[in-house]
């Protein structure tokens, strides 16, 4: 039997990311958009300039939004080109009030960055353009709150060979940009993906508007599997999440069906040296830099590394902590316990207000055992949203020691649970537990749980 051999694929990515602004790209109105949760009305955030009234001309770009920009380029270690000129990419689409779109790229443009890498893929290009308004086909509304926000575009080389090393290099090229708070993570990102295989001597098929990593690799590994099997033409396609499949849309454009051209109402934009070393210089560490530093500094193992680091504020949380506490006793507070109250409130860490040093000051209590670890995290829970000092709870709540106080609330807790003390004799470990359990309770989380063990099975035999 004859081993078929497995197809060599190539597939490259072009990524649209919400930068994290104030205002719009070439108005002063909110970059607020309409979406079920934000509460924000369709229509709000408008003005002649971003809904394209007659005879309105755009504002200088929005300096928030090249900071960003420039930011994300020296992340992605692009070369970052000083002098750029603002196009109008023309084309007929309901979201598009003015019949074109203000970007840096095209086929006259000098994109803001290029010739990066990150990850050991290749960035060709770095854009910054304004986003269209939002069109629902199905109502034929149109709200323009989204449209003129400012939106990084950033074109990978065909570098990728797999739908897994794409979902990889995605979630750390999000994380890296969650670092140095770039983007709108709330937003998502929105990506277009060529993908094309060597049967087909690497005819390229684009898929449009993905806007989510599980999506991205869904339509990739069905889209590799399709061209195994049909002819390819070079072609823009959508995927239909419902049926897990690609579908044609329309012949790929050209750069010429856009037709290009510089726009007149917009100046030359010219970075500043000065500048770019000034935004260099403000970065913070890197992800993989924060990493290193944890396993090195604090030696902490890899996977527990891998947690803290996989969020900003968490890690930045932690070295805090660090520095008042030893390091290996708060990891398991930070990673398991912190992390077990925000899950279960449904929040971020930089959605509430939990300050270090109380923090620090209910580990020192544990570590000092002024109270126990249960009352700990009983106190961790009242943490949301908003932490305090837990002096009063440490006088009033203190931990229990005291053997005879400890005997007599076992005794208590024994003779409300005779058939569970009864039991102890045939199901040891379900009856002490229960019965533990039940002495915790009584009281309050305070008892010292390695004496009140002791006295239990004193008790029980």
């Amino acid at each position: 039997m004859i081993k078929e051999e497995k197809q060599k694929v190539k597939i490259g990515l072009e990524i649209h990311a919400y930068l994290t602004t104030k205002e719009k790209l070439f108005c002063r109105c909110k970059s607020e958009r309409h979406t079920a949760k934000s509460g924000i009305l369709a229509n709000t955030n408008i003005c002649p300039i971003c809904s394209g009234q007659p005879g309105s001309k755009p504002m200088l770009p929005n300096k928030e939004a090249v900071k960003k920009i420039i930011s994300i380029a020296l992340i992605l270690g692009c070369k970052i080109n000083p002098k750029l000129i603002w196009q109008r990419k023309h084309y007929d689409w309901p979201d598009l009030p003015k019949g074109y779109q203000i970007t840096m790229s095209g086929a006259y443009s000098i994109p803001l960055g290029e010739n990066g890498k990150f990850e050991n893929i290749k960035i060709r290009e770095l854009h910054l353009e304004e986003d269209p308004a939002q069109w629902n086909p199905e109502t034929g509304c149109i709200d323009y709150n989204r449209s003129g926000l400012p939106l990084a575009e950033i074109v990978t080389e065909p570098d990728f060979s797999s739908s897994l090393e794409v979902e990889n290099w995605l979630k750390q090229f999000l994380l890296s940009l969650d670092y140095i708070k770039a983007i709108d993570k709330n937003a998502g990102i929105k990506a277009d993906v060529n993908v094309s295989i060597e049967k087909n001597n690497f005819e390229r098929v684009e898929i449009k508007n993905l806007s989510s990593i599980e999506n991205i690799k869904a339509a990739i590994e069905y889209e590799i599997i399709r061209q195994e099997k049909e002819p390819v033409v070079r072609e823009t396609r959508r995927y239909d999440e419902a049926k897990g499949i690609t579908i044609r849309m329309r012949s790929k454009e050209q750069q010429e069906d856009y037709r290009f051209i510089p726009d007149p109402d917009l100046p030359l934009l010219t970075l500043n040296e000065k500048l770019i070393k000034e935004i260099k210089k403000s970065l913070p560490e890197t992800p993989q830099q924060k990493l290193e530093k944890l396993i090195k500094k604090h030696k902490i193992d890899k996977k527990q590394a891998d947690v803290l680091t996989s969020n900003l504020e968490l890690v930045e949380f932690f070295e805090q902590i660090a520095k008042n506490i030893n390091p290996e006793f708060a990891l398991h507070w930070v990673t398991t316990e912190l992390l077990r109250v925000l899950n279960y409130n449904k929040k971020m860490l930089d959605e509430v207000e939990i300050m270090p040093e109380h923090f620090v000051e209910l580990l020192e209590a544990v570590k000092s055992s002024k109270i126990t670890e249960l009352k700990a995290k009983q106190i961790l829970n009242q943490f949301i949203p908003k932490s305090f000092s837990i002096k009063n709870q440490i006088k009033s709540q203190g931990k229990i020691t005291d053997k005879e106080e400890i005997e007599e609330i076992c005794r208590k807790v024994i003779k409300a649970n005779q058939k569970s003390a009864e039991d102890y004799k045939s199901v040891k470990k379900e009856a002490f537990n229960f019965l533990m359990g039940e002495i915790m309770k009584l009281s309050e989380r305070r008892a010292d749980f390695s004496v009140a063990r002791k006295v239990l099975e004193k008790l029980l035999k």
